[in-house]
């Protein structure tokens, strides 16, 4: 019992908790995708103020289906005109989903004012909550998930509490939507809250999955993937606060040497020793990835000269502490080389600064490995 106790509060945890930057940026291009479903789902909807019509519903419904249709139309284009640079407006996922709830409510008023059970009682109407709650999923955020989840509940109960405060009792009952109880309307909030934990449960099994798709497994850094998939957001930091970038490409020296002494078990305990290093010199908002068996990634907020000293003081301290590769086994002394690159001096992209940096850190190697170059030769 006490393990599922544990295994809710770190999954409740999780989900309140700053996604990961990877599912974040993914997020953005969910944001988009949630903007031209949207889009398509809008332009379906007007299908339904003629379908009502067809089947007889009152002129008044059927007018407020249409304009209400219209609306929403009108403003799913300004949604997806505004998704399509997500990344300058992070506002976008909470307004756009505010909306879609907010704008249910507001139709279901409507109703109301005509006839308050049809205001509690459109089946069609209230399922947009529910589109609204699973379409959070796409934006890999649980606190919106959860957020909007709530919001569709409040606004609900509190529609039902209006009707069933201010209507008279005798417009409590409908040809159309029969009578509206207290008790129905409660099995509506529950069902509101049955999809709210499903689709944060989705949440977090996709942040799940990001997470292990942008982290190297051995040593927990973020990877390759993370890497190309945050440079975007990291370039528009560093423009937008006027700040230096220096991206460093880090490669270990003859480490096939650790391997053969110490094993592969042993070789895997120095790379993670070296991750361990490496995260300790960073400062806020500075990165490290490993991007390859032997080689790192490190984003350093500083212009090229001191990111110079710094990485190379991490390399003089790191080669005057050996790693014992196991027990019984001899001290290996662990080195590397590096090539810098200067955002936006040597490339303004990821591919630009890492041609830089390579081929820095190839001179590095020819001449003699164990030290950090800054400038072309």
């Amino acid at each position: 019992m006490r393990d599922a106790d544990q295994g809710l509060s770190r999954i409740m945890g999780d989900l309140l908790a700053r996604p990961d930057q990877l599912a974040l940026e993914m997020g953005a291009g969910g944001e988009l995708l949630v903007a031209r479903v949207r889009a398509v789902g809008c332009a379906i909807v007007l299908l339904l103020p003629l379908l009502a019509l067809l089947g007889g519903s009152p002129v008044h419904e059927v007018m407020i289906g249409l304009a209400a249709a219209v609306a929403i139309n009108v403003m799913a284009q300004v949604w997806l005109a505004l998704a399509r640079n997500a990344r300058r407006h992070p506002w976008l996922p909470h307004a756009t989903s505010i909306w879609d709830v907010t704008a249910t409510s507001g139709v279901l008023i409507a109703l109301a004012f005509h006839d308050p059970v049809a205001g509690i009682g459109s089946v069609v109407v209230w399922c947009f909550y529910v589109i609204a709650i699973v379409l959070t999923a796409l934006r890999h955020d649980g606190r919106l998930t959860l957020y909007i989840g709530a919001l569709a509940m409040l606004q609900y109960a509190l529609l039902g509490w209006g009707v069933f405060t201010l209507a008279p009792a005798a417009s409590l009952v409908s040809v159309d939507y029969g009578t509206a109880t207290i008790n129905g309307q409660v099995q509506r909030l529950v069902l509101l809250l049955i999809v709210t934990v499903v689709t944060a449960t989705i949440v977090y099994r996709m942040q799940r999955l990001v997470e292990m798709s942008g982290r190297d497994g051995l040593t927990g850094l973020p990877n390759r993937a993370w890497l190309l998939q945050s440079m975007p957001r990291i370039f528009d930091a560093a423009r937008a606060s006027g700040g230096s970038l220096t991206l460093a490409l880090l490669d270990l020296d003859h480490f096939r040497r650790v391997n053969d002494e110490a094993g592969h078990q042993g070789g895997d305990r120095a790379i993670r020793q070296v991750a361990a290093e490496l995260e300790g010199m960073l400062q806020e908002n500075e990165h490290v990835a490993r991007i390859g068996g032997q080689e790192f990634v490190i984003l350093l907020a500083s212009p090229i000269g001191s990111a110079w000293e710094r990485l190379d003081r991490m390399r003089t301290g790191l080669g005057t502490r050996p790693f014992l590769g196991g027990r019984g086994a001899d001290p290996q002394r662990i080195t590397f080389s590096a090539g810098l690159a200067s955002w936006p001096q040597d490339g303004a992209s990821t591919s630009q600064l890492l041609r830089s940096a390579d081929r820095r850190l190839q001179q590095a190697k020819q001449a003699g490995r164990n030290r950090v170059v800054a400038r072309d030769a």
